[in-house]
């Protein structure tokens, strides 16, 4: 069982002003209980417990559910129509939080989603919850939840832990609503060729190439870009022949409310294993998703005719994290991912082409 890292003390105070941020303001009432969820990570890993979320408003609807997440989350948070507040928890990496800036009675319920040991447990138990949901660990015995397993989907296993405890949650259920905001560009094929680790980056020479056979006929191609991106969306638009109003973000994350109604009037998304592909699932888009060094057994999208997972192991090796997941280079296994594959998998994860495959607009020069 793998331990988890608390985050390096530094002194600063917790991201925002540490209060809890109303996300839906109109539904969230000072006197009702409240449910305390631990998930201070991406926003990959926030879609990918959408199926908790919901089943936890469904088991308890007279609570105020509080998520404990990164404050840029906050706009993802109120997407996905589950979350009353957020309160500001981030801590470098995957690393739990040093502390949350809890305020008021101790939380009727706590939820561990963020990890699976010591550290994540006692930061909960700090704000002494009348009832804590988490897995078993033999350094917390007093927590008798499941037993971790390592071989397990990510959204399979935070689930289990929910039915463990009572309540029913099931993982396919990972959809959340489309924004009401017009797409700023209907029908285009979304390349994002960035990733939180170099390992998990295809090449931007062979994005670039993808970008610009699809440009070249005739679709509209938009490249994102998170926050820091911007270098490497530009190198992928310009080897691509794009003109430089194709590269959206950068300098900053796109607003998320504008990425949202991109990626759910998208006609594909093209993307590696980050928070992305995760957008595409939860609103339904068509995706193509490269994986390296992390098996999409763990992470992959579900088995959807909408989207093409491209995945090239050898025998013999590990079947799930054969790579380093933080590596300083692209995986081997993604780079055996060639641009005419991924071609070929844009061109058959299509909807129905009056749904949201338009007619491809005219080249942009």
């Amino acid at each position: 069982m793998p331990e988890e890292r608390p985050a390096q003390a530094t002194g600063a105070p917790p991201a925002g002003d540490g209060r809890p941020v109303p996300v839906r303001a109109g539904d969230v009432r000072e006197a009702r209980p409240r449910i305390l969820v631990l998930r201070a990570l991406g926003l990959g890993d926030l879609l990918a417990v959408v199926p908790c979320l919901r089943a936890l408003r469904r088991a308890l609807p007279g609570h105020d559910l509080v998520l404990a997440a990164p404050s840029r989350l906050a706009a993802a948070a109120a997407a996905t129509g589950l979350v009353h507040r957020l309160l500001p928890a981030a801590a470098p990496g995957r690393a739990v939080p040093t502390a949350l800036a809890w305020t008021g009675p101790p939380p009727e319920m706590a939820v561990d989603l963020h990890g699976n040991g010591p550290v994540s447990h006692r930061l909960l138990q700090h704000l002494r919850p009348e009832r804590l949901l988490a897995f078993r660990h033999p350094h917390t015995p007093d927590i008798a939840g499941p037993v971790w397993r390592e071989d397990e989907h990510e959204r399979d296993r935070w689930c289990r832990l929910l039915r463990w405890y009572g309540i029913e949650a099931d993982p396919a259920d990972v959809r959340v609503p489309h924004p009401a905001e017009p797409s700023p560009a209907p029908g285009a094929i979304v390349i994002h060729p960035g990733a939180d680790s170099a390992a998990r980056r295809w090449p931007p020479e062979r994005f670039a190439a993808v970008a610009r056979a699809l440009d070249r006929a005739g679709h509209r191609v938009v490249v994102t870009a998170g926050a820091g991106e911007g270098p490497l969306a530009r190198r992928v638009a310009a080897e691509a022949g794009l003109p430089s109003e194709a590269v959206w973000g950068g300098a900053e994350d796109v607003p998320f409310a504008r990425l949202c109604s991109l990626v759910a009037a998208a006609r594909c998304v093209v993307v590696g294993d980050t928070g992305l592909a995760h957008l595409a699932t939860a609103l339904g888009t068509p995706s193509v998703v490269l994986f390296g060094p992390v098996a999409p057994r763990l992470w992959g999208p579900p088995d959807d005719v909408r989207h093409r997972v491209l995945w090239h192991p050898r025998p013999g090796e590990d079947p799930l994290r054969p790579g380093d997941a933080h590596g300083p280079a692209p995986d081997a296994r993604l780079l055996r991912i060639q641009a005419e594959e991924v071609l070929e998998a844009v061109r058959s994860a299509a909807r129905p082409a009056a749904d949201a495959w338009p007619a491809p607009a005219a080249p942009h020069r």
